[in-house]
């Protein structure tokens, strides 16, 4: 990529733009014009890598239970990650109960203001620090998320490069569009800004097919179009087979659960109906068939009901457990066994 010591783009044209179209055309979403950075905070982390219409379902709920910071450094982890239930990439909740605990306990339940001091806390990286600064507080630093990204490459008529030079140039040429700090919550130019960029890769400039001629800042643009971007690897396909067995105490049901190790890489400590071994299924027909993607692998999930399986399962009974249904809602599951039991109507689906 070679260095550029200025910016390509007509800044002030490039920002009065961007600005009437956002104006116009902004999505209403939960978390927007609502002056809570706790509340922006929780829409921040949740966006990570989930899809809009997913959050806005587990935003709504998550804040019901949760309201404020002290609310949520109060609950248990368990508590979290049942409320997270669905969303994936259970690290963030994890990480966002640990920095609302240390905000409850040594700084009174307030978030700090700047993006620096919100970067200290776990689990708030740059993109999250930058959002709650801009957004709640005014503060002229720049988002750099995957859509705003992918804006500034086709601006710039650039390729994808994951080099650090690379990087360093979208985040200079991405400071360099924000506009100075000017806050009220009638005025918040960097804030505005910051989301304008964010709304304009979600929803104009997609990673295939862009709406160009619908595009706000199309004539500053070098692409028009996709950019070149390096192959990606096929998403890994694998096979997976879980036991359903329930069964009545006291005119209650239960189901069998297994609860995952504390220790595991992904979703350690929730829990899940037990998995079974390939070889023990192979004679058997499932009740269930569904696909289910985790990070960069794509299940192909079949779910048992025969109860000649349970000495199939590979587990340790200590790690085994009998949940009453009406208990489900509460417990943290993985997001593919809330899936299977709402699919088998054991536990009710979320409204929305």
């Amino acid at each position: 990529m070679p260095p550029r010591t200025k910016s390509a783009i007509d800044i002030p044209t490039f920002r009065k733009s961007l600005s009437h179209w956002y104006a116009q055309n902004a999505r209403t979403l939960p978390w927007r014009n609502i002056h809570d950075p706790y509340r922006t905070w929780v829409s921040e982390i949740m966006l990570q890598q989930t899809r809009v219409a997913a959050v806005i379902e587990h935003y709504h709920r998550f804040l019901a239970l949760f309201p404020t910071v002290k609310a949520l450094a109060a609950a248990t982890e368990a508590q979290v990650l049942a409320a997270w239930s669905g969303l994936g990439y259970y690290r963030r909740a994890r990480m966002m109960h640990k920095a609302a605990q240390h905000i409850a306990s040594e700084l009174n339940g307030i978030l700090p203001t700047t993006s620096a001091e919100l970067k200290a806390l776990p689990g708030i990286g740059d993109y999250t620090s930058a959002a709650i600064a801009s957004i709640c507080h005014g503060e002229s630093v720049a988002v750099l998320d995957g859509n705003v990204e992918r804006v500034l490459l086709r601006i710039l008529g650039l390729p994808e490069d994951r080099s650090t030079a690379a990087q360093k140039l979208l985040k200079q040429q991405a400071q360099a569009l924000v506009p100075p700090s000017r806050f009220s919550h009638e005025e918040n130019a960097a804030g505005n800004h910051n989301q304008s960029m964010m709304e304009l890769g979600a929803t104009i400039c997609f990673p295939r097919a862009p709406l160009c001629l619908n595009c706000p800042v199309f004539n500053h643009c070098r692409t028009r179009g996709e950019h070149p971007t390096p192959a990606r690897a096929k998403a890994k396909s694998r096979p997976a087979a879980y036991l359903l067995e329930t069964r009545t105490r006291k005119a209650i049901t239960e189901i069998l659960l297994e609860q995952r190790p504390q220790q595991a890489s992904l979703m350690a400590g929730m829990y899940e109906l037990p998995p079974l071994p390939p070889d023990a299924v192979a004679t058997h027909e499932p009740i269930l068939t569904l696909r289910h993607a985790i990070t960069d692998t794509l299940y192909r999930v079949a779910i048992y009901e025969d109860p000649t399986l349970r000495t199939s399962i590979p587990a340790s009974k200590p790690m085994l457990h009998w949940a009453p249904t009406t208990d489900l809602a509460t417990l943290p599951l993985t997001g593919l066994t809330r899936k299977v039991l709402q699919r088998l109507k054991l536990l009710p689906a979320s409204k929305r």
